[in-house]
């Protein structure tokens, strides 16, 4: 698999993360599309990191994002939940108001 290859896979998942982002109303529909792109900025710099310069360096800072990503996203899953228990508000038009 080369550079060219990697990064045309990763431009794929980050439009089908934008699409899924932009198109859906579903709160953690939106978050799994900010995911998608996320991972897909992840591979390319993996690929950049693989295909340019193979040090162990990259390999530990992506790890490093990797965890960051995932306790983000925890969280955020955490606070759509929340939302849904307390105002049954599982749409985007619904949180808008979240003060207090």
């Amino acid at each position: 698999m080369t550079l060219e290859v990697t990064l045309l896979i990763a431009a794929a998942i980050f439009a089908v993360g934008l699409y899924g982002a932009l198109s859906q109303q579903v709160v953690v529909m939106v978050m799994m599309g900010l995911e998608l792109m996320i991972n897909a900025v992840i591979l390319a710099a993996a690929a950049f990191w693989w295909f340019l310069a193979p040090a162990p360096t990259g390999q530990v800072l992506l790890l490093v994002i990797i965890a960051a990503m995932t306790l983000e996203m925890a969280a955020g899953f955490a606070i759509a939940t929340a939302l849904h228990r307390r105002r049954q508000a599982d749409m985007t038009d619904m949180a808008t108001d979240l003060s207090g």
